[in-house]
């Protein structure tokens, strides 16, 4: 049986002395990839260079971004609060019904005047028609034959005028300019849902024509196409008329 060393009466071991660290440099132990790349030397393709500060998460694939850092789809709204992402634009806020009720009061009091202006000429026109035939005159009563069909002829040209206005007014300043003026004054604007643009020909004709033919049905149809944004439960007030032509009415910033 031995005892140990006769010097160390404790019989305890003698302590090694320390021993070096091994590896490279920092005390890293052989073969442990350090936090970076080596001065001077790039990360692979693909392979995202983690250095200090930055250190992978755990169970994160490599080049996966950080959590939080996913940019937000087009067409994203933003919780409850009417803030939605879209494209070019950014964050925006979708408008309000008060304030779409109040653009469409103010164009139609805009069209009613200019609508109003064109029918009085019309009429002094085809008035004018009638005034030309002379009560004493042989030929009154050929006279008044052709005045009446002058008139008629005149209003069917002033009804083609205004209708071709009213057509032209919300089609086309919504398609290219993207506001009629009643839009314009309370700071409203259409624009496409996955461009952040101006609605175009195409998709601003979709979205006038659909209330309009709407309007045949006694003008319910109509009514119902402009109070269908309350029935949107994306919270986007989209119309059906916006729905079909894929466009947003927004606010502007």
């Amino acid at each position: 049986m031995s005892f140990g060393d006769p010097n160390n009466p404790y019989g305890q071991q003698p302590q090694q002395p320390p021993q070096p660290p091994q590896g490279g440099p920092y005390g890293q132990q052989q073969g442990q990839p350090g936090y970076g790349y080596p001065q001077g030397q790039q990360a692979p393709q693909g392979v995202p260079q983690q250095g200090y500060g930055h250190p992978q998460q755990p169970g994160q694939a490599p080049g996966q971004p950080q959590y939080g850092a996913y940019p937000q789809a087009p067409g994203t709204l933003q919780a409850n609060n009417g803030l939605i992402n879209v494209p070019v634009l950014g964050t925006v806020e979708v408008a309000s019904m008060g304030r779409r009720l109040g653009a469409r009061l103010i164009d139609g009091a805009a069209i009613g005047l200019i609508l109003g202006i064109l029918m009085a000429v019309g009429m002094a026109g085809a008035v004018g028609l009638v005034k030309d035939c002379d009560p004493n005159s042989v030929d009154y009563t050929s006279c008044m034959n052709d005045a009446s069909a002058g008139f008629i002829s005149v209003m069917f040209t002033w009804l083609a005028v205004i209708g071709a206005f009213t057509l032209l007014y919300e089609w086309l300043m919504v398609s290219l300019v993207g506001a009629t003026l009643g839009k314009m004054a309370l700071g409203l604007r259409v624009v496409k849902e996955n461009t952040g643009q101006n609605p175009g020909l195409g998709a601003g004709f979709i979205r006038y024509i659909i209330p309009i033919v709407g309007a045949f049905l006694c003008y319910i149809g109509a009514i119902l196409v402009y109070l269908s944004p309350f029935f949107d439960n994306s919270g986007k007030l989209q119309g059906w008329h916006d729905r079909a032509a894929g466009t947003l009415v927004i606010k502007k910033a």
